[in-house]
């Protein structure tokens, strides 16, 4: 099973990028943040017509997630159990028999912040729901922007981001306690030492920089282990891109 986590910022402005993505690397589960689109406004037709089952759940303008699978995905739920929010950031279904979690956790904004604090509630309701869904499901893999770079192998200046929103330490403390449940980052099972960026902020000319940080994950149970992982960077240098590039592994 080849799955893929890719944040489009906006699927109304990124559908033929997702599109052409799905005729070319083919993946079985393709999950999407930032659709930015209200339920009624989601291009279902458009990712059937490519061959893609889907549920989504979404908002205007911002937040937004959405899973396209080959199979039908089954036990579809949408929202995060146990944190009540308007913000759409969770959908979870089963596809093949693996459990998909597909998350958007806040940014946060800035260290200290009101959204910085919204940020932890949010994990600590997230870090809680994985846990049961680890109990139902052996096979499950959470994927998603998860908005945290783990280590300094995840930043292209460490010292420029030490401390800061995304790099904290209490961030970076969270982003652990989810693996302590039992989960595997599969692109650094992979790839231990390699940097591989996810996101290039639209500011500052990061692309051409290379100023990069590793936010998006594909975080895997004990019985999903990873034949490869990457990251499909090409994706940032496409015309009117996405400032997140897909994340993606397969599995044995």
């Amino acid at each position: 099973m080849n799955i893929v986590s890719w944040n489009v910022n906006s699927l109304n402005v990124r559908l033929p990028h997702v599109l052409r993505y799905l005729e070319a690397k083919k993946p079985d589960v393709l999950a999407l943040q930032e659709t930015k689109l209200p339920d009624e406004k989601f291009p279902r037709q458009a990712i059937e017509e490519a061959g893609y089952h889907v549920c989504f759940s979404g908002q205007k303008t911002y937040n937004g997630v959405a899973i396209l699978s080959r199979a039908k995905p089954e036990d579809v739920l949408a929202g995060l159990p146990g944190f009540d929010d308007e913000q759409k950031r969770l959908v979870a279904a089963t596809v093949d028999g693996v459990r998909i979690v597909n998350a958007y956790v806040p940014n946060g904004q800035e260290v200290g912040s009101e959204k910085y604090r919204y940020k932890f509630r949010w994990l600590d309701a997230f870090e809680r729901f994985l846990a049961g869904e680890l109990g139902r499901h052996e096979r499950l893999v959470a994927v998603g922007d998860f908005n945290i770079a783990p280590t300094d192998a995840d930043v292209h200046d460490p010292k420029r981001w030490r401390g800061k929103i995304m790099c904290s330490e209490a961030e970076r403390e969270r982003f652990a306690r989810l693996l302590a449940l039992g989960l595997t980052d599969a692109v650094r099972a992979v790839h231990p030492d390699a940097p591989m960026f996810t996101w290039w902020d639209y500011r500052l000319n990061a692309w051409a920089r290379g100023w990069g940080l590793r936010i998006d994950h594909i975080l895997a149970s004990p019985a999903m282990q990873p034949a490869d992982a990457g990251v499909d960077a090409d994706e940032r240098a496409a015309e009117r891109p996405s400032d997140h590039a897909p994340v993606w592994a397969s599995f044995k």
